[in-house]
């Protein structure tokens, strides 16, 4: 699964299911933008390389991204997905004498899916507890251009899947405002971790549409070919939701 075909079968696989729906299924589906700062690093035969993207930098880098979610929910039990494609170029000043810069240049595929349980229920606040998992993917290259040594090229390229758990909390402001949060942590194995934190508030502009404001922060650590590989992603998140 190295592509955004993975994110487009889900959400066709969710709206024939919507078509289907009965009287006590609700769906949500959200298309956002993300436009995080991002850190990643790989480590190499020489060292460790590390390319920084700034947030002010985010959309003058970016060369395509598709992001969006979707959400099922009947009665105490929901079904959540989540994807998100990034294709970022970037550089940064590479450390010491040996190089001039460093290039880096980022593909990144994640989808998490997850069951969710809802524990409370009340007119001001809903919390549900998750389990599912993350799938991620990545191409990424690292470039030391020459200086006192001879340019180098260093590639992360792999997929690979975690299970996560999590809880989401959903809290009533007003008529037309709410908040969501959610975590969730996943990996629980030697040399393979992810974790993420999402909270936004939320505005009611009818029955139909809502729009979202917020943060997120996602990190996934693990090793490829018994070399370190790390990935963030921080920063603010608008959206816009249809819920049928």
């Amino acid at each position: 699964m190295k592509s955004s075909a993975v994110g487009m079968a889900l959400f066709a696989t969710m709206a024939t299911a919507a078509s289907a729906q009965q009287s006590d299924w609700s769906y949500e589906a959200t298309i956002y933008l993300f436009m995080p700062e991002t850190d990643t690093s790989f480590e190499t035969a020489l060292g460790q390389v590390d390319g920084t993207l700034s947030f002010s930098d985010a959309l003058e880098n970016l060369d395509f991204a598709f992001m969006g979610a979707l959400a099922a929910t009947n009665g105490r039990w929901s079904f959540l997905a989540d994807y998100n494609y990034t294709n970022l170029s970037f550089g940064n000043t590479a450390p010491g004498p040996a190089n001039s810069d460093l290039d880096t240049s980022v593909k990144t595929q994640f989808l998490t899916a997850a069951v969710g349980y809802r524990v409370r229920q009340d007119p001001l606040v809903s919390v549900d507890l998750t389990g599912g998992f993350r799938w991620y993917s990545t191409e990424t290259e690292f470039t030391l251009t020459p200086g006192t040594m001879p340019g180098r090229t260093n590639t992360a390229d792999d997929s690979w899947v975690d299970p996560i758990i999590g809880a989401r909390a959903r809290f009533t402001l007003s008529d037309k405002w709410t908040s969501t949060a959610y975590v969730d942590y996943g990996g629980f194995r030697s040399g393979s971790q992810t974790w993420s934190v999402l909270v936004t508030a939320d505005y009611a502009i009818n029955d139909r549409w809502m729009l979202r404001g917020g943060y997120r922060y996602i990190s996934f650590d693990h090793e490829i070919d018994g070399r370190d590989y790390e990935f963030s992603q921080s920063g603010p998140l608008f959206g816009a939701t249809y819920r049928f």
